[in-house]
């Protein structure tokens, strides 16, 4: 698998945000958001570890032996690794909370046995550039445990966030979540208040007020 970088920080967003977790990054994505803060993990001659799954449980291991539960696999797409689903049984076989950062467009149906990871996928918005790629058939398959994410950087973006909201009625928890510096968090709020989105989540990304906005490793 190629492995970006691996850090132990604070989930910045999600259901178990601000609670610490090892990261896992991996490299490439199969989409091009038009506001990617990530992308340089996806260029062509981003530096990569191949590491394999021994290398990576050992690193899982070291950070459960620092108190970490959590462990994020995120990139890029980490569902792209051909390895990821021998790595999510066997991370979830030490015991630590797996969740994938997904970005909705990979069917999850083949990530879906008996120890399962839980999920955090987006669904692209028209501002993304990217919504025609979204594998709704994702959605059904979302539990309580998992996270439908709407990156939004309009008044547009949040018009389309409730249709899909009112077409697919996700059993999942649910969250807005600004493009930093394109929109500002409280026209998300008034949106809510207007849509009477009382079981959506506002969601800030925490790790970009902790730390500079274009820090790595964070």
């Amino acid at each position: 698998m190629q492995l970006v970088e691996h850090f132990i920080s604070i989930n910045g967003e999600g259901q178990r945000a601000g609670e610490l977790a090892l990261f896992l990054r991996f490299a490439g994505c199969n989409l091009q958001c038009d506001w990617c803060d990530t992308a340089w993990a996806n260029a062509p001659d981003v530096p990569f570890v191949q590491a394999d799954l021994q290398m990576l449980l050992e690193i899982a291991r070291a950070a459960s032996g620092e108190g970490v539960r959590n462990v994020t696999l995120t990139g890029g797409e980490p569902l792209l690794q051909k390895e990821s689903p021998v790595l999510i049984r066997a991370l979830c076989s030490l015991g630590m909370r797996v969740e994938i950062e997904t970005n909705g467009s990979i069917p999850l149906t083949p990530f879906l046995g008996e120890a399962r990871a839980v999920f955090t996928m987006d669904y692209k918005l028209p501002s993304s550039g990217m919504e025609p790629r979204m594998c709704t058939e994702n959605i059904p398959l979302l539990r309580a445990q998992d996270t439908l994410k709407f990156v939004c950087a309009s008044g547009e973006d949040l018009a389309r966030a409730a249709w899909v909201l009112e077409a697919f009625r996700p059993a999942c928890a649910v969250y807005l979540s600004p493009v930093f510096g394109r929109i500002e968090p409280a026209a998300i709020v008034d949106f809510m208040k207007a849509r009477h989105l009382g079981n959506v989540r506002l969601q800030l990304q925490l790790h970009k007020f902790i730390w500079d906005p274009e820090k790595r490793g964070v």
